[in-house]
């Protein structure tokens, strides 16, 4: 039997699965660290990073501590994304540093009751210093601050390095779930997201392999093959059951590691899908489809995709070392699933500009940490 999309990325085939076995609602696990609109801080799970987490020196009792919150924007009223904001607290084991998110909001929570100061720097802005003052359980809300761009003699203290930033968007990628199940980690919702380095791009791979909605996804693959007798030579029973989960593993393995992670450090290509979301119908369509063929390189310059389709051949011409002899794929019927490969990437990243984006919630992407 020929199984060609066994050649596609796992997150092409995961991203398919997501409009087979699910129905539309709304219901990504990925928390904001920014306030909901204008009526308080948002809130997130135990233990998430920037969000409701006791820090050093804060005050015993939560109930006693404030929080502050705000949006960054530049002298039209733009918001202003991966600002550098310093938090100052009147205990100074409680300053915070943090980045302001795609939409220019941030968030600082558990700050014992006083005065604070806070430093914004942004690249190409004049570094901007507010002051205020918490009250006990109260959110601080400040008005936008708005940033002045910077001129020739002023000084712009430099942002957070890249690999950092890097870092913290890819937290937000590995939260985000369709419809709070499917793992949509390969889709990025920053258009200027920062290059990833050969480590983020495996440990990215293997985030996604060890997944258990993947291992889910693999295990029932191996019982309808298993209902159906395919691959007749694996026989039945627990070990022919044990022989199709492990060629479907396999496969999953090493199309996920081979061209999201080995050939795209090679290359220096970025390996996820970067979601557009403004323009016309059409252009939004053809840009989709286009991303099947070309992606961008970590100097963030688009260039045709060789390690999607390298990694197609690749983990086809490798699954002959271990599907029976009858059901081994020749030179040809490898090009061939290949190509169609190329083909479900393309409905993929069409049904991640279209349709998945709407089973997702907004990712903010902000977050701050303890200095």
């Amino acid at each position: 039997m020929n199984f060609a999309l066994m050649s596609v990325p796992l997150s092409v085939f995961l991203s398919l699965s997501a409009l087979v076995l699910t129905s539309p609602s709304n219901a990504q696990t990925v928390k904001s660290t920014a306030p909901a609109g204008a009526t308080g801080p948002a809130t997130a799970a135990p233990g998430e990073p920037g969000v409701g987490q006791s820090l050093p020196g804060a005050p015993a009792d939560p109930q006693a501590a404030g929080s502050v919150s705000g949006t960054i924007v530049d002298p039209s009223g733009a918001v202003v994304g991966n600002a550098r904001i310093k938090l100052n607290a009147q205990n100074p084991a409680q300053n915070l540093d943090g980045i302001s998110g795609i939409d220019g909001q941030f968030f600082f929570p558990q700050i014992a009751p006083g005065p604070f100061k806070l430093t914004i720097t942004a690249a190409g802005f004049a570094t901007q210093t507010i002051t205020g003052a918490v009250s006990a359980g109260q959110v601080e809300t400040l008005p936008p601050i708005a940033l002045s761009v910077a001129d020739a003699g002023t000084e712009v203290e430099v942002g957070l390095p890249q690999i950092e930033v890097a870092e913290e968007e890819i937290k937000v990628e590995e939260k985000q779930r369709v419809l709070g199940v499917l793992p949509n980690f390969y889709v990025s919702y920053v258009p200027d997201a920062a290059p990833l380095t050969p480590k983020q791009k495996l440990e990215l791979a293997w985030r996604s392999l060890i997944d258990p909605f993947t291992l889910v996804m693999v295990a029932g693959a191996a019982g309808v093959e298993q209902a159906q007798n395919h691959f007749a030579e694996y026989g039945q029973g627990a070990q022919g059951y044990g022989k199709r989960f492990g060629a479907n593993y396999a496969d999953a393995v090493t199309g996920t590691l081979i061209g999201g992670a080995i050939l795209p450090s090679l290359l220096k290509q970025d390996p996820r899908y970067f979601y557009k979301g403004t323009g016309s119908v059409p252009a939004r369509a053809l840009y989709a489809i286009a991303n099947a063929f070309i992606c961008k390189g970590d100097n963030k310059r688009w260039q045709p995709n060789y390690s999607g389709v390298l990694g197609s051949l690749a983990a086809g011409g490798i699954s002959n070392l271990y599907y029976p002899k009858q059901d081994r794929d020749d030179a040809s019927l490898t090009f061939e699933n290949t190509a169609i490969g190329i083909g479900a990437t393309a409905i993929s990243n069409l049904l991640q500009e279209f349709v998945i984006r709407k089973l997702t919630p907004k990712a903010k992407g902000s977050n701050t940490s303890h200095r």
